[in-house]
């Protein structure tokens, strides 16, 4: 059966197991892998090598419509775990019917900054906060994509742990 994403109808954001936030909108953490320029005898010039298995520094954005409690309760600089649930419709081509996935994103975060926004006649708010993100964890329809735990030296993609061997290299229980 071939299934392909079609759109993401709504998303709930919970804390503790709650529903938190309402009405946002969430830019996810871009993965990226720092780098480092080798250069040397027997090489063409300079060659960019991604590191092993390292993530760099994580950001999740949250747009709010405006301030509310929730988002004055994300201030608070301390921990927070976030649960972003999402209804994501996909197309069965060979059936053509649709059908829903059930995803979810994890995040372990601390605000970086928050912007209360705009006050305007007629107007949301656009209330903004980025937050340090130190777990990232993506679920579709149940399965785990990806787990990244930089406190703990994790980076699993598609169930492979890439940080493994160097865990074991540091005489790290894995």
């Amino acid at each position: 059966m071939s299934q392909q994403a079609a759109a993401y109808i709504n998303l709930e954001i919970y804390e503790d197991g709650r529903n938190l936030l309402g009405i946002a909108k969430v830019t996810l953490p871009s993965i990226t892998y720092p780098c480092v320029t080798i250069s040397g005898a027997g090489m063409m010039g300079n060659m960019e090598v991604p590191l092993y298995g390292m993530v760099d520094a994580m950001t999740v954005d949250i747009d709010f419509l405006t301030t509310t409690e929730e988002a004055v309760t994300l201030m608070a600089p301390k921990k927070h775990q976030l649960d972003m649930r999402i209804a994501e419709e996909f197309w069965d081509v060979e059936n053509a019917e649709v059908g829903l996935w059930a995803d979810k994103y994890v995040v372990i975060c601390r605000p970086k900054n928050i912007n209360p926004g705009t006050v305007a006649p007629m107007s949301a708010a656009d209330t903004k906060g980025s937050f340090a993100v130190y777990y990232y964890a993506a679920y579709k329809d149940g399965k785990q994509l990806w787990e990244i735990d930089k406190r703990n030296m994790k980076c699993v993609i598609n169930g492979v742990d890439y940080m493994a061997e160097v865990r074991k290299a540091l005489g790290k229980e894995n």
